[in-house]
């Protein structure tokens, strides 16, 4: 049985991340689409915890169609896709490929995370049982917050931007010249210590998975139980929030049972609506993302990147592409926020296009 509800979970995710990523200007841009300054969630902060928990449900989908495997093979294939999605990662991070010095290349990005945290979240759930893998999962969590807590230089703020140990290691690890710095400083939201915390966000994918799959048919019975246990888990990240704060940026372990409470909830819904009701009328926008997600990923990133190096001088001022396309034919519309969220739709609507190439004649890229 094919559950489209995954699917179209998968996609809808897949479909916010465009919008989010490629506003015509960032100087105008709607506040749910922007993230946290710092603690705190909004709307964009659950499209990377939601797209790494439907790797976690895709994830049993997968492994349970080799039923009776040597966990071995398994195992060579996960790392396989692991090694590949952080290759690719890190493909995308350097192209364009001209005048891009490796000594300065970001090692770490959303790739390179969803392959550690699938690589990871693999070994252990072919290696445990399901009562050893959930308390090595509290322990991952409790075990970062006393990380961070503990590990913090005396007389700082253990969860400062400037300051967390995350930073830290990483500065130490990789260097800073290989750390993102869009907040100021060299900082990168997908850490080496945070990619621990995110494979819990996995592993509640996987046990999402698991409970769709023993439902069957009976589909009200996973909606109740992810609905149920969401519930929980958004209970309690809030609850957690006030000695561990809400953190995208960090992947905070209230952040973990936030966001993956309501990626349950969420999920929920699909099986309700999709799976249970048969609802498909709007679905079919999302279906075809979610048939495809790492190529939808991959192309809008090129296309930006392509359009941001696109550049020349005009009306005595340096120009790109992406702008210019932004000014020509959206801000002249509404040049503030509605202008700019249009010029993402518009962008959203061409990578649509082009996945739904794909998914008309059942071409679906995967590694």
């Amino acid at each position: 049985m094919r559950y489209l509800s995954v699917d179209f979970y998968r996609g809808l995710t897949i479909a916010l991340m465009l919008v989010v990523n490629t506003p015509g200007t960032w100087a105008h841009v709607y506040a749910p689409l922007l993230h946290a300054e710092w603690h705190g969630c909004t709307l964009t902060d659950l499209v990377f915890p939601s797209f790494l928990f439907i790797v976690g449900v895709s994830m049993w989908f997968s492994f349970s169609k080799y039923t009776g495997a040597d966990r071995f093979f398994l195992l060579r294939k996960a790392l396989r896709r692991a090694a590949l999605l952080v290759g690719v990662g890190l493909v995308l991070s350097w192209y364009p490929f001209w005048n891009k010095s490796l000594s300065d290349l970001r090692l770490m990005g959303v790739l390179q995370r969803i392959g550690l945290c699938y690589g990871l979240a693999s070994l252990l759930v072919l290696y445990l049982p399901s009562r050893w893998l959930w308390a090595v999962a509290v322990a991952l969590l409790f075990g970062y917050w006393g990380a961070l807590v503990w590990g913090a230089l005396p007389g700082t703020d253990s969860f400062s931007l400037e300051h967390n140990l995350v930073r830290r290691i990483d500065l130490a690890v990789l260097g800073e010249r290989h750390l993102w710095k869009g907040k100021g400083i060299a900082f990168d939201p997908e850490g080496l210590l945070s990619t621990f915390p995110a494979v819990v966000t996995v592993l509640l994918g996987w046990w999402s998975g698991e409970q769709i799959r023993q439902a069957g048919e009976e589909w009200w019975r996973a909606a109740g139980r992810l609905a149920l246990v969401g519930a929980i888990l958004v209970v309690s990240g809030l609850w957690w929030h006030s000695t561990f704060p809400i953190n995208k940026s960090l992947w905070t372990s209230s952040f973990v049972l936030y966001t993956g409470g309501l990626s349950m909830a969420a999920l929920a819904l699909s099986v309700w609506l999709i799976d249970g009701l048969r609802w498909r009328r709007g679905a079919y926008f999302f279906l075809v993302f979610g048939a495809n997600p790492l190529f939808a990923f991959v192309f809008s990133g090129l296309v930006v990147k392509t359009l941001l190096h696109l550049r020349w001088t005009a009306e005595g001022g340096n120009i790109n592409a992406y702008r210019w396309l932004y000014e020509r034919f959206f801000a002249p519309v509404e040049p503030y926020k509605i202008g700019s969220l249009l010029f993402a739709l518009a962008f959203l609507l061409l990578c649509w296009g082009v996945c739904r190439l794909l998914y008309r004649r059942g071409i679906y890229i995967k590694i």
